[in-house]
């Protein structure tokens, strides 16, 4: 699934090309992509429109509009967003055509992805958690939120409640960086170690942010170009690889049907803090 950095790429990539321009056609061939109204009801409120800004929240993607809607996409699992393709491949479930000629293509292996045209972006996206690379995120702000879970670390990060943006991948990188065991119960970190991981998560996110996202799967930039984040992982994917830090097996754990990496050398479980 697109995480925070492959998200921010996306919109970093397709800002200069969408905002400023206007909807001119919209195809929608899949009813099930569009949430809380009708696939008439999109494409008649987004022909005309202008795209004023565009905007990243958690993971999602925010199109905000002249009209004062806002046009949002998740592409969970296997969704991916194309600039002009050269073929529209037999995924494809959404075509969105600009005024400056441009077309911009959802292709989605798996369907699961969902789009929205709301009057307000909150009614989506309100639940979710702060930004972990915004200045008013901290550490204090950091350790209370996990302070009131009791669940292991690792599921705490991937509760887009808690923390918005972090998914799997970065959440087994991130831990690995701070030396915490993914099983380790949230509300049970010191200050130092959640000093630690606040600052292992923000460094993770922006060097995968400048690496352009990582290529893992489907995730492909909007011109089809491939990020290269992944070759940055330590752990992430690396299950039975000896840890590039010590040496030892990388272990995969499964938390809350998700499939964790860590290195049990660099990441000791403390069984006193795991009950």
């Amino acid at each position: 699934m697109p995480e925070l950095p492959e998200v921010e790429t996306i919109k970093n990539e397709l800002s200069p090309w969408v905002v400023g321009q206007r909807f001119t056609q919209v195809t929608i061939s899949d009813a099930r992509l569009v949430s809380g109204g009708s696939v008439e009801e999109v494409r008649r409120g987004l022909i005309g429109q202008k795209v004023e800004t565009l905007e990243r929240r958690g993971k999602y993607l925010i199109f905000h509009l002249s009209n004062g809607k806002s046009l949002i996409i998740h592409l969970r699992m296997t969704g991916v967003l194309l600039l002009n393709p050269k073929e529209v491949d037999r995924y494809a479930r959404a075509l969105f055509h600009l005024s400056n000629g441009h077309r911009l293509v959802f292709s989605d292996r798996r369907r699961l992805g969902l789009i929205w045209l709301v009057d307000e972006a909150n009614t989506v996206v309100c639940k979710l958690g702060p930004e972990p690379l915004d200045e008013s995120f901290t550490p204090d702000i950091l350790g209370q939120r996990l302070g009131r879970h009791r669940i292991p670390i690792k599921a705490a990060l991937l509760d887009q409640c808690i923390v918005a943006g972090i998914g799997n991948m970065y959440a087994d990188e991130a831990l690995l960086a701070a030396r915490i065991n993914p099983l380790t119960k949230a509300d049970s970190l010191s200050p130092e170690e959640l000093q630690t991981l606040y600052h292992c998560i923000r460094r993770v996110l922006q060097a995968a942010i400048g690496n352009k996202g990582a290529s893992v799967d489907t995730y492909v930039r909007p011109e089809g170009e491939l990020g290269t984040a992944h070759f940055d992982f330590k752990v992430a994917h690396k299950g039975g690889e000896p840890c590039p830090i010590c040496g030892s097996t990388i272990t995969r754990v499964p938390i809350q049907n998700r499939g964790s990496y860590f290195c049990p050398e660099c990441q000791p479980l403390n069984p006193g803090r795991s009950k």
